[in-house]
């Protein structure tokens, strides 16, 4: 698949357009980043406001650096503030929102500049001050983008948790953190139902913990809202009182700017500590350059707040590149298949960022659904979470757009803060099922175990040999287990713990974690192939293939699948799909077994688990952290699915 991948160059009526026009300026630009990184950021640097810049631009190496040490901007500053001094941006949208009910809401950049600056005299109210630690549970709304704008203009560290999380999830967030403060929606609405949330965060109040008040948005008025005197507080009684001119902070470009939590594959979940002004750095660089954003496209980027996609390349990098952004509450997908369709077309969104479960969503709709709506004006297709199958991003190029939209799959982690590896969009050939190219100023590699860099076209590690603005800083609260999760694997480089094979054209495949990589009898075999080749058969909604330890063969590939609703999982059906494989890639790919299951676990992002699924068909059920999962009431029928599957 990847030595029989083409290079689709993007069209001239989108280079045209583009800040990069073709592969020989990427190349002479990436090698200069590379030789001079500090010119690199130092040039970035140039287009932002500071409050106070001097050198150097980078000290230190992993894992002690810092970026413009003793320099002090504020990101808040430059994500909305510089955006109304500007005559051309200050009236124009900032914020469109909408909700699967079809209730609509807009905001301009002046508009949001001053309810950002009432809810920081808010905070400022409550007595939280540069450092506290906040925890928002609060779901994609206008109102959340306020309140995470604030945090940023006073320093107070914010730590988002998906409004869907559990009780039990939240508290593990909220007490790890030391939060002082809980901001929180009342409600949310998914699939037609209104899923309570502030009762949640009562549940995990319950025992000791540092949460001195909670701010209550009534996001839905008419849901009964449990308050508790002395401790809630209601968000607009609060913006009714709040002056509306509060002056950002002068933050150190270091100092800590937010916290999110990333599940690990036992224990606690992992606190990962992004520094603000680095963030906004490298953010905005990604941004404007693998996006091609700009203040005249209308983006819509579907991450929930609670995935890190979102702070990267909506909250901070789209804001900072003055864009018209897009904010949706519900399932893409309701209450009707075209719903995502529709939201493109009323607003004619010309950059669509997703995950590849959304895309491959659309792609099991059909094209006939697709060609329904006006989607002439989408340009570009971003993607990121998971590797884009093959299959999905041909269906995305011929069914989208007009037929000729660039497509950008992506790679990046929590981590990383933001997408090391990606096309750039009018000037890198695209390929199918790749994630493109390094980004300026990252100097990735891939290796064997002893560090040592292999050949191209074998698969080995992907790391990172050099510091750069949006690498976690810390894990909060743990400093040995940032050190030893990250940088004693091959000291010096950051270590991904993903697998990669990089190609004769310089592009990039990430295979998946180290572990999604199946040695077989000695084949060395990529659990990506082997799904692409699963969705590849019209029954098949979605699939994800682990290993399983053998003591004859090492390891032998198990696979998990999801059926469309007109066809019947059987014996036949798995006995295709297994000869499938055999055909698509050989014998010795055939799955031992294929595992019907009705759902699949996933990160609130769509990202499915497979650790999850190893654990179930090792262990028969889920040892390790479960606080990741979207939707933990899955596990217990997954676990009788893949029993009743064993014993059929």
């Amino acid at each position: 698949m990847i030595a029989e991948s083409p290079l689709i160059p993007p069209p001239e009526s989108y280079r045209k357009d583009s800040y990069l026009r073709d592969e020989a300026e990427y190349r002479a630009r990436y090698e200069a980043s590379i030789a001079d990184p500090a010119a690199f950021w130092s040039e970035i640097a140039d287009e932002l406001v500071w409050q106070h810049r001097g050198e150097p631009v980078i000290t230190g190496q992993m894992p002690d650096f810092q970026f413009f040490p003793g320099s002090q901007l504020n990101v808040c500053e430059n994500c909305v503030d510089r955006h109304v001094e500007n005559p051309w941006t200050r009236n124009k949208v900032a914020l469109f929102f909408e909700s699967e009910d079809g209730h609509r809401e807009t905001l301009t950049y002046l508009q949001l500049h001053q309810e950002v600056q009432k809810f920081a005299n808010v905070l400022i109210s409550l007595g939280l001050k540069k450092g506290d630690v906040v925890s928002v549970y609060m779901q994609n709304l206008i109102e959340t983008y306020v309140v995470l704008l604030a945090c940023l203009r006073l320093g107070i560290v914010y730590n988002t948790v998906f409004a869907g999380f559990s009780a039990e999830a939240l508290r593990e967030r909220i007490v790890s953190s030391g939060a002082k403060a809980v901001l929180c929606a009342n409600a949310s609405v998914r699939r037609g139902k209104i899923l309570p949330l502030k009762e949640t965060v009562d549940q995990a109040l319950v025992g000791p913990h540092d949460v001195e008040h909670v701010v209550v948005l009534r996001h839905f008025p008419d849901v009964g809202t449990p308050m508790t005197p002395g401790r809630d507080l209601d968000y607009h009684d609060l913006m009714s009182h709040a002056s509306p001119e509060c002056p950002a902070v002068a933050l150190d470009t270091n100092d800590p700017g937010l916290l999110i939590f990333t599940s690990g594959t036992s224990g606690k979940p992992k606190g990962i500590v992004h520094a603000g002004g680095g963030f906004l750095l490298g953010t905005y660089a990604f941004t404007k350059y693998q996006l091609d954003l700009s203040p005249e496209d209308v983006y819509w980027n579907t991450a929930d707040i609670g995935w890190l996609t979102s702070h990267i390349f909506v909250l901070v990098g789209g804001l900072a590149c003055g864009a018209t952004t897009i904010l949706y509450e519900g399932a893409l997908d309701y209450p009707h298949p075209g719903r995502a369709y529709e939201v493109l077309e009323r607003y004619r969104v010309n950059k669509l960022f997703s995950a590849p479960t959304a895309y491959r969503m659309m792609m099991k709709h059909g094209t006939e659904l697709a060609q329904k709506y006006d989607l002439t004006h989408l340009q570009l297709l971003i993607s990121v979470g998971e590797p884009l199958n093959p299959e999905a991003w041909q269906w995305m190029r011929r069914s989208l757009g007009k037929g000729d939209v660039v497509i950008n799959n992506t790679w990046g982690q929590t981590e990383t803060g933001g997408t090391p590896l990606a096309s750039f969009p009018g000037a890198t050939s695209m390929k199918p099922g790749s994630c493109g190219v390094p980004f300026f100023g990252h100097r990735l590699d891939i290796v064997d175990a002893d560090g040592q860099a292999v050949a191209d076209g074998n698969p080995g590690y992907l790391i990172i040999r050099n510091v750069f603005p949006t690498l976690a800083r810390d894990i909060f609260g743990d400093r040995e287990r940032y050190i030893r999760s990250y940088f004693t694997q091959l000291p010096g480089a950051y270590f991904t713990g993903d697998s990669a094979v990089r190609d004769a054209d310089g592009h990039f495949w990430v295979l998946g974690r180290v572990d999604d990589v199946i040695n077989v009898s000695g084949h060395r075999i990529s659990t990506m192939e082997m799904e692409s080749s699963l969705i590849d058969h019209g029954a098949v909604v979605e699939a994800a293939v682990v290993g399983r330890p053998d003591e004859l063969k090492g390891m032998v590939p198990v696979a998990f699948v999801t059926v469309d609703k007109s066809y019947v999982a059987s014996p036949e059906l798995a006995a295709e799909l297994k000869a499938k494989i055999t055909l698509d890639i050989g014998s010795f790919a055939r799955p031992e077994r294929i595992h019907f299951v009705t759902a699949m676990p996933k990160t609130r992002s769509g990202k499915i688990i497979r650790r999850m699924l190893r654990e179930i068909i090792q262990d028969g059920a889920v040892r390790g952290d479960i606080t990741g999962l979207e939707d933990s009431d899955i596990l217990d029928k997954l676990v009788t699915d893949v029993g009743e599957s064993s014993s059929s």
